[in-house]
């Protein structure tokens, strides 16, 4: 999406964590998360980059953080 000088871009990255990442040691584990950009240009140039990225998620489907657990209904 673009508007004006920015352009606005959303991801999503998946794969199986098989090497270190961050100092985890490998977990096997396949994941997938997503995150968007906001980009602002001069001319033909990149200026400006904003990006959030979901980095918590990631970390909960390699079992390194625990996932908060589901609600019930009571």
């Amino acid at each position: 999406m673009a508007e004006g000088d920015k352009v606005t871009c959303r991801y999503t990255f998946s794969g199986t964590h098989r090497g270190p990442l961050m100092g985890i040691p490998p977990t096997g584990k396949a994941a997938t998360i997503g995150g968007i950009s906001i980009l602002r240009f001069d001319g033909d140039k990149c200026v400006e980059r904003w990006t959030q990225t979901d980095f918590l998620g990631l970390m909960q489907q390699l079992g390194v953080i625990p996932a908060p657990e589901a609600e019930t209904a009571g």
